[in-house]
């Protein structure tokens, strides 16, 4: 298989510079570009959660009072889409990676306009358009080695927002093809399922050590490029996590960097807590603050390899609030301040797992000794009502109500799965409140290091987030021409040649995917979507970017530089 190195081509670009970009930092000073660059999100995070887990820590151990992050907090963020104040992941991070908001479930790709409701300027020409990342910037245009690190499975809406482009969150299929393709030097987290044999092979042919549930493997692998998994989709809490088969978000964040730091380019890493984002969509209080509380143990290993390395910056930010958390609620036995800490955290303290990790063990559990597991985990038996509110829900095999029945009940407390009637009681039982199962719009908390203290400051736009991001490697305003150069659409790069859409030729374990044929003369190019090789006549020929197709659109977004194989 022969690489070819992208020139940057010498055609202008057409894209619109976002008026965005042209106004981000003007008031900002200036940054100086760093080496390596640690993007660390802890997914739907509101800025009450941080608190919460802060009050958490120091609830069980009065002398830490602070998280690895407190030093490094400098401001806050607000983050939407480009059609809506309350964003959800993949546009959000989107927006971080590419400095365009995007449409709900659009990862790095080119919003769809919603005439009035667009909060940014919306070009309708290029709607469904892939837009470059930073990570593809860096590793294109830098030569920077690239990793990312998550506990959600990986083709989940934030790590395929630094490394896929698609219209739907949802297309975990054509999502894993692109992440692998990237040849990304580093993943580690979640999704075994998604990692199809087709996708392993390619890996293991790339040189990849490819490691599946398999922590011995993972931890005495030498080499420098590796993907490690762990569950068929997400990785369980951490409080859950059985830590003899499960690393921690620390301990995996610490393998990426020593292995990334290897290489003497330098390199960008995006490690996601993703799972307080999950917790709070389920008003798990415990789920937040452990999960919570891992992602900051992670923080506190780069920023403790940033301020040892000298080269490093580290960002620390949240794609989105979630859930309207509270410290404190409506209904509590004494009036808010009068409070104590026992009473505001000792239950939430005692918690020995999450309420998805207290289902699992349910569902394993006869009724016989319900009450004994309840005791066990949470330090109290279920109350008569409650107990039977148990008996009803449809997810509990072991209950002495037939199935039927209980698919008949329609009480809020019944319905729903185990782990929601679960989470229904950890909310009851303490002090912390929700006003949403879903996302909302407030700020988010911004924390920073950077070796000459040129943090970003104050409040920040979330495109202004990725215009520091891009500063850090001295891209500035350069995402726009990398889009142009590795993402134009088909009829323009191969114009005045023969092409072919060709159905159902390129396959995969999930779907029949169109192919692009242009010939010229006797030669022939075959272009297939979301991979990173075309083949020229029979020559497999590898491109430092992936290709994409768009259905709505019916074009394949690809490198520029392909005409020149047929010239």
């Amino acid at each position: 298989m022969k690489k070819i190195i992208l020139l940057l081509s010498t055609i202008p670009f057409l894209l619109i510079v976002f008026t965005q970009a042209l106004h981000a930092g003007e008031l900002r000073r200036e940054v100086k570009p760093v080496r390596n660059v640690i993007l660390m999100i802890p997914d739907g995070t509101s800025p009450s959660a941080v608190s919460l887990a802060r009050w958490y820590q120091r609830y069980l151990n009065p002398e830490r009072q602070r998280l690895a992050i407190d030093p490094y907090i400098c401001g806050t963020v607000l983050t939407y889409s480009s059609d809506a104040p309350i964003g959800d992941s993949a546009p959000t991070t989107s927006c971080y990676m590419t400095g365009m908001p995007s449409n709900t479930g659009f990862v790095a790709t080119y919003p769809v306009s919603s005439g009035k409701a667009d909060l940014v300027p919306v070009d309708p020409s290029r709607a469904y358009m892939p837009l470059a990342t930073v990570l593809e910037a860096a590793k294109i245009m830098r030569g920077k080695k690239t990793g990312l690190v998550v506990t959600c499975h990986f083709p989940h809406a934030t790590p395929a927002d630094c490394a896929a482009h698609s219209y739907s969150r949802e297309e975990y299929g054509h999502i894993a093809m692109q992440m692998v393709h990237q040849n990304l030097d580093i993943v580690i987290g979640g999704g075994i399922d998604y990692l199809k044999p087709d996708l392993r092979s390619v890996l293991r042919q790339r040189g990849y050590g490819v490691f599946l549930d398999d922590m011995k493997g993972m931890r005495s692998y030498a080499g420098d490029k590796m993907w490690a998994l762990y569950r068929p989709r997400e990785m369980p809490y951490d409080l859950d996590r059985d830590t003899a088969s499960i690393p921690s978000l620390e301990e995996m964040t610490r393998i990426a960097i020593a292995k990334l730091n290897r290489s003497e380019e330098g390199f960008f890493l995006m490690v996601e807590g993703s799972k307080v984002d999950w917790a709070a969509h389920a008003n798990d209080p415990v789920g937040v603050a452990t999960d919570l509380l891992a992602f900051d143990r992670a923080c506190a290993t780069a920023l403790e390899f940033a301020r040892q390395d000298g080269q490093t910056a580290v960002i620390i930010v949240s794609d989105h609030g979630n859930s309207g958390i509270s410290i404190g609620k409506r209904g509590m036995a004494k009036s808010y301040d009068t409070a104590t800490a026992y009473d505001l955290f000792e239950q939430l303290c005692r918690f020995r797992l999450t309420a998805d990790g207290l289902a699992k063990r349910l569902a394993e559990t006869p009724v016989d000794k319900v009450q004994e597991l309840m005791r066990e985990v949470c330090g109290f038996e279920l109350k008569p009502e409650e107990l039977r509110a148990l008996y009803n829900s449809p997810d509990y095999e072991h209950s002495p109500i037939p199935l039927e029945e209980r698919k008949q009940i329609r009480e809020s407390m019944y319905s729903g799965s185990l782990s929601t009637f679960l989470a229904s009681i950890y909310g009851l039982k303490t002090a912390i409140g929700f006003t949403s199962g879903g996302h909302t719009g407030e700020e988010v908390l911004l924390a920073a290091y950077h070796p000459e203290d040129t943090r970003p400051m104050g409040m920040y736009m979330n495109y202004e987030l990725n215009d520091y991001l891009c500063q850090l490697f001295d891209l500035r305003g350069q995402l726009p021409a990398l889009t142009d150069r590795i993402f134009a659409p088909h009829t323009d790069v191969f114009q005045g040649m023969k092409f072919t859409i060709v159905r159902g030729k390129g396959k995969t374990d999930e779907s029949e995917l169109p192919v692009l044929e242009v010939t010229k003369g006797s030669r022939k190019l075959r272009i297939a979507p979301f991979t990173n090789t075309v083949v020229l006549d029979k020559k497999v020929i590898e491109l430092s970017s992936v290709i994409i197709y768009v259905d709505k659109t019916d074009t394949f977004y690809l490198p520029r530089e392909l005409r020149l194989l047929l010239d």
